[in-house]
C-alpha cells in the first residue's frame, strides 16, 4: 500500500495525528507523522532557533532515511511550506502532494508573505515574549508549543521540480471566516493539475472531520 507522511501545521506536534494514523494503518498503509524541529516532542530543540530549512531538512530526512518512494506527502497549514520544499528537492519519491487547508507557495513566498493580517497579527503579538517563537493562539490543543518565528518569516527557494507531481490534491475548509486561503484555492482551480475538494469545517481538518478527511485521501490514484 502507500507510504503516507503527515506533516502538521504551526504550532503542532505529529503526536496530534497519531488517531488519524492508526486509521491510515489500519487500511495497510505505512504512515509517518514527523514532529518538526522545536516543536511537540521536539520542543527542547527549540534553542537551535530552526527555521523553514531546518523544517524541510527534517522531513527530506524522514523520506530519504526510511528509503520511502510512491511518496503521499500531505500537510496542514504552515506544513505546506514544508511539503513544497520536500517536494522539490525530492520529486521523483512523492506520488501525491495533499494540502489540507495549507499554504501552496511559489518561489520566494514565505508564511508571512501569503497569510492575511489575522494571522499576522497572531504572529507579532505571540512573540512579545521573546522574539524568537510565537505562542500558540488560545483555544489550541494543550500539547502545542511556540512556534519558531523564524519559519514564519523566511523565504521558500524553489525549482518548480515539485509540480512534476502526479497528484495534487487542495483540501479547503471552508468553515471558518478567518481563511487565508481564498485567493490560493482561485489560484489552484485554474491549473487543471489539481484537484479541490471542499470541506465545510474549521481549519484544523483532520481533527474536526477525521472521516471525511480519510474518504477524501483514499481516493487518490496513490492510495490504491
Amino acid at each position: 500500500m502507500a507510504n503516507v507522511v503527515i506533516v502538521p501545521g504551526g504550532w503542532h506536534g505529529g503526536c496530534e495525528l497519531s488517531p488519524f494514523a492508526r486509521r491510515l494503518r489500519a487500511l495497510g498503509h505505512d504512515v509517518f507523522t514527523p514532529t518538526l524541529t522545536g516543536l511537540g516532542d521536539r520542543s527542547h530543540l527549540a534553542v537551535m532557533r530552526p527555521n523553514l530549512d531546518t523544517h524541510i531538512e527534517d522531513v527530506t530526512n524522514v523520506v530519504e532515511f526510511e528509503d520511502l518512494s510512491n511518496v503521499v506527502l500531505c500537510a496542514h497549514s504552515y506544513g505546506g511550506m514544508v511539503i513544497t520544499g520536500v517536494a522539490d528537492r525530492l520529486a521523483e519519491r512523492i506520488s501525491a502532494l495533499v494540502y489540507i487547508d495549507a499554504l501552496v507557495p511559489e518561489d520566494g513566498d514565505s508564511w508571512w508573505r501569503l497569510m492575511n493580517d489575522y494571522f499576522r497579527t497572531i504572529a507579532i503579538e505571540g512573540a512579545d515574549g521573546d522574539g524568537f517563537g510565537v505562542s500558540p493562539p488560545a483555544g489550541m490543543d494543550v500539547r502545542c508549543r511556540p512556534h519558531p518565528l523564524a519559519s514564519f518569516l523566511q523565504t521558500i527557494h524553489l525549482t518548480g521540480r515539485w509540480k512534476e507531481v502526479r497528484e495534487k490534491l487542495f483540501v479547503y475548509a471552508t468553515g471558518w471566516s478567518d481563511s487565508p486561503f481564498p485567493p490560493t484555492v482561485a489560484r489552484l482551480r485554474r491549473l487543471p493539475d489539481w484537484r479541490i475538494e471542499e470541506l465545510p469545517v474549521r481549519h484544523n481538518v483532520i481533527a474536526a472531520a477525521p472521516e471525511q478527511f480519510l474518504a477524501i485521501l483514499t481516493t487518490l490514484n496513490a492510495m490504491q
